[in-house]
């Protein structure tokens, strides 16, 4: 017979977004319990940059909710003592369209940052090539965190401190409100949240099957630790990045960059390759990514796509060590009609929270604080 548990809502899924999601509930004093089906968190939560990346977010209510996210990350590292690096970043560039588009948004986008010269650039990094260089565009909100211990500390927190239940190892098998099921625990709940990430066959497939929702793989690699302590500095991205990231879509300045870069860099165009370095606590770089869309995903890492990510590199980068000592691929979910989350309610008191594509890092909190205060 299964054990009766009751709580006033229940989070599906230990990833930052479920995390988001249960730190919320339990500010407005509710009880929540979260549910984790493997033994701690394994997906899109840990195979990233540990990017909050307030540069490349919509303007309006999602840079808000940017902002929002990298003020509650601050109290989180104050009070766990994890690791959060407030970096910023720069956008490097050595073309003259790239220099067009940054100068545009430094001049139109409603955001903290501004323009560089490359003697001013100089002087917030060594780690970036300076022959060449036009302009940079920094941006001093950036920073990043180790999203391989982000999870397991901010759940731990939210247990001692918060008083949420964790059940790690635990799959929801059904739900049938006010009803939950796992193989050993029967839970009574008002409130159910499913941050499922990229599972959309596990949990009302019928509802993520009708949504305009797919799959998006990505390919990272990270160097071993940087010798004698150097530091990285900002998070360093070039123009690649400027046709990747949906902030920079309104500069009238970009068209003529996206024609160089799919004439010049073809295959970048195919995999979704831009280019982003950042740094964790050990000394090692993060680099990456690509971007392969699909409903399925394939297992196999294609080492075409690493090859690529690491010939870009002497472009601009210019750093102690660039040995590999990892490669790795994520997966994350992704709308495809332009949307930056996917809030639906499949049933009475069951909500599902899905769909931040790969900004759940900078966008979780300020997201799950909207649903929320909803209730």
């Amino acid at each position: 017979m299964l054990q009766q548990k009751q709580a006033d809502a229940a989070v599906i899924g230990a990833g930052i977004v479920g995390l988001a999601t249960a730190y919320h509930l339990a500010l407005q004093g509710r009880k929540v319990v979260v549910f984790e089906r493997t033994g701690r968190a394994l997906g899109a939560s840990v195979r990233n940059f540990g990017l909050v990346w307030t540069i490349g977010q919509k303007p309006g209510t999602v840079y808000e909710r940017a902002l929002y996210g990298r003020s509650i990350w601050k109290e989180i590292a104050a009070q766990t003592g994890l690791a959060c690096a407030e970096t910023g970043s720069l956008h490097l560039a050595y073309h003259a369209d790239e220099q067009a588009v940054i100068e545009e948004f430094a001049q139109t986008a409603n955001v903290h940052c501004h323009l560089l010269t490359p003697a001013e650039a100089a002087q917030k990094s060594s780690a970036f090539k300076q022959g060449g260089l036009k302009a940079a565009l920094w941006s001093p909100m950036e920073m990043t965190v180790n999203p391989r211990e982000a999870s397991a500390v901010i759940a731990a927190w939210l247990e001692k401190a918060k008083g949420v239940t964790f059940r790690f190892g635990t799959a929801v098998n059904g739900i049938q409100m006010p009803h939950i099921e796992t193989r050993e625990e029967k839970w009574k709940v008002d409130q159910v949240f499913v941050c499922s990430g990229a599972d959309f066959e596990t949990l009302y497939p019928r509802h993520f099957s009708a949504a305009p929702i797919t799959k998006c793989k990505l390919q990272m690699l990270r160097t071993v630790p940087q010798p004698h302590n150097w530091q990285l500095g900002p998070a360093l991205s070039t123009g690649l990045s400027l046709i990747h990231y949906a902030s920079f879509a309104h500069c009238k300045t970009l068209a003529p960059l996206r024609a160089r870069i799919e004439k010049d860099f073809p295959q970048y165009v195919q995999y979704g390759i831009h280019l982003l370095v950042s740094q964790n606590g050990a000394g090692e770089l993060s680099i990456g990514d690509s971007h392969e869309y699909a409903p399925s995903v394939d297992p196999f890492d294609k080492e075409e796509i690493n090859q690529l990510i690491l010939q870009y590199l002497p472009n601009f980068l210019q750093v102690p060590t660039l040995q590999i000592q990892e490669r790795w691929h994520g997966v994350y979910p992704k709308l495809t009609n332009g949307e930056t989350d996917l809030v639906l309610e499949p049933e009475k008191g069951v909500t599902i929270v899905n769909g931040l594509g790969g900004a759940g890092m900078t966008l979780s909190f300020g997201l799950a604080r909207d649903i929320v205060a909803k209730l």
